[in-house]
Parts: C-alpha cells; structure tokens; sequence
C-alpha cells in the first residue's frame, strides 16, 4: 500500500516528538514491503528553528542518517490535495493547517479512494478543546489517539465515530543499548522545557536533587529560559541545546540514570499517555526514574522497568539508589529493555496500523 503521511516536519525534530515516532513507523511499514511518504508544510517553525539554531547542515545530517525516509513540502492546500493523488492510507496529524485538515476531509467525502485517518499526539484536545472541536472530522475513517483517555475525550466529545488507541514507540533500530562507551556523567535530561507546562516539577524533579546530590551531568533541549539555563548551571548541569533525536542514543550510553517528567497535562487530564521519550530511554537500556504519572494502561511495570518518585525528595533517593547500586540498575535497564522489545516498538504499531485499517475496510494484503 502506498501511505502519505500529513506531519509538520518529518525532517525536523525541534520541539516535535511526532516526527520520532512517525520516522519509525515509516520505516517498520516500508520494511514490510509499503511504499511511505510525508508531506510537510513549507517554511514549518520547527524547521526554520532547527536552521536558525544549527544551520543547512542539520537538514543534511537528517537525509544522512534516513536515507530511506522521503518528505516532500507543499507550499499551498492545493499543492498538498495534488500530492495525495494515487495513496492508499492518508494520516493527517492534529498539527496539520485546519483548513486542510477539512479539505482533506471534503476530498474523501466527494469519493477519494484512500482511507483517510486523523492522527492526535497532543493534549490540545483538552487544553485548548475548542480548537479540537472546529475541526471537520465528519469524513475521516478513523481517528489515532497516542492514548486511552484521549480516545475516550474524543468518543465523549462526539469528535469521531471510530477512534482508536495508538500509543506511540520506540524505533528499535536506532534506539538500543550502546554498550562500551565511557561515561561522562551521573544524570542525563533529553526534552524541552515548554510553555510553563512543567516548569515547577522540572525544578522539583531534575534540578534540585541534582544539586543537592552534587551530580554531574547534561541537559538537552529546546525554548529554556535564560532562568532555567541559570539553574542548571547552578546545580552543575551541562546545558548542550538541542540535540538531533537519532544522537540520544549515544548521549544514553554515556550516563548512568535519565528521568522522566510528564507535562502537566498529561498528568492531571490524560493519565496513562506517557509520550514517546520513555519508550525511547528504556529501549536504550538506560535507568529511568519518573515523576508521577499513572499508566492507567498497564503499559510498563512500576518498580520493575523503571521506578517512580512522588516527590522531589523521593527523587533524590531514587537516584542516589539507582546511582550506588549496580545490580538494581542493571536490572532496570534490562527489564525496560524487555517491555520495549516485547510491546513496544514501532514494528509493534505498525501492524497495529494494519489491523486497523483492516478493521475499517481497507484490506491488510490489498497493493497499489
């Protein structure tokens, strides 16, 4: 089957998971023999930012590293309405313009032949509903939430008839372990610091009990305040920028711990949808240690695959624990690994993906 894939950048990763987990479901589809694309806007923020902060070469070192990943740009709905000609499966990402997002839409109820599915990795669909409910989903086939509760939000909000749990991944052939490397530091902190969504659990969770641990360590990330940068600096944290996604594995292999501190909504408004970076840690096999969140779905096992803090204080033991004991985190290593190999891949979601467009109408073993 041929899949076009609507994101706001496949090429760029600048303050935007999506394209981590849309490369590795690309990629899981194409290994079974389907043919995928995505189109992206022209002159997106997330890659006018990437080349405003690391230059054309950034760009470059993406096509390196995937070069069997192929994104075209549109400049105009039309030109993007133009590209879907001859697909099979069309996923329009929540970030899509919400002009297009209809005309999409219009496009498959005048007869289209693809499937046409909507594709929500965010919690726009709480924090700001509004925006969600303008949008005109009436002739999409299905709808993709990263989560039980935002499937649920969707159903309860009458937003699509059909909508499906479609957790995000790790793409196994890049992230996994890197054993060997030298490391450079205790603690390592790989996301950005975002709109205010969790800039006192940040303080709580990472930067203070580094400092008072005395750890050594790096900060990766995006949009930190010249505050922020100053309490990193402060507690003895490496402040690096960003960092190309396909780099975080190496950057693992050389620290001992990482933790994980969900943005607030996702604790308070969609519990169980961890995003994508702990899959990606713990298919690296590095020690995780969480802020609260509930993984109201049974998606890992608390204290066996990674361990939670309830607060800054219990942070701050976990890591020294986590720090001063080798067989524990040996453990924790290898049993995260396991959950990811055993659930959790992008191989894993895409043959979810098949079976839903089977469920809706859309045989697994048609071909263009």
């Amino acid at each position: 089957m041929k899949f076009t894939f609507l994101t706001h950048s496949l090429v760029s990763d600048w303050n935007h998971g999506n394209a981590h987990f849309l490369r590795g479901v690309m990629r899981a589809l194409q290994a079974e023999g389907h043919q995928c694309r995505a189109l992206e806007p022209e002159g997106g923020w997330s890659r006018r930012n990437l080349e405003a902060e690391r230059g054309a070469q950034a760009i470059r070192a993406f096509h390196r590293t995937f070069p069997d990943l192929r994104s075209d740009t549109y400049a105009t709905r039309d030109e993007a309405l133009a590209a879907l000609d001859g697909s099979d499966v069309v996923v329009v990402h929540e970030w899509t313009d919400s002009s297009l997002i209809g005309a999409i839409g219009r496009a498959r109820a005048r007869g289209a032949s693809f499937r046409l599915l909507f594709h929500d990795t965010h919690h726009r669909a709480v924090s700001a509903d509004t925006e969600i409910s303008a949008l005109d989903l009436s002739a999409y086939d299905g709808v993709l939430a990263f989560g039980e509760a935002l499937r649920e939000r969707y159903l309860a909000a009458g937003w699509g008839a059909r909508v499906f749990s479609w957790h995000e991944a790790a793409d196994d052939s890049v992230f996994r372990p890197l054993p060997g490397r030298p490391v450079q530091g205790d603690l390592i902190w790989v996301g950005n610091w975002g709109d205010g969504e969790r800039s006192d659990e940040l303080m709580e969770f990472l930067v203070r009990p580094a400092r008072e641990l005395g750890l050594s360590g790096r900060v990766h990330g995006v949009r930190y305040p010249d505050e922020a940068k100053a309490a990193l600096r402060e507690a003895g944290l490496d402040y690096a920028g960003w960092l190309a996604n396909a780099e975080v594995p190496e950057a693992f292999a050389r620290h001992r711990v990482t933790v994980h501190v969900p943005r607030r909504p996702y604790v308070e408004a969609l519990p169980g949808i961890p995003t994508i970076r702990p899959f990606e840690a713990l298919a690296c096999g590095i020690p995780l240690i969480c802020a609260p969140w509930d993984d109201a779905e049974g998606l890992f096992r608390p204290g066996t695959d990674y361990l939670t803090a309830r607060d800054g204080g219990e942070m701050k033991r976990r890591l020294e624990d986590v720090l001063s004991d080798a067989d524990m985190a040996s453990a924790l290593a290898r049993n995260g690994r396991e959950r990811i190999a055993e659930r959790h891949t992008c191989r894993h979601r895409a043959a979810e993906l098949l079976a839903i467009l089977e469920d809706i109408g859309l045989p697994q073993t048609e071909t263009a």
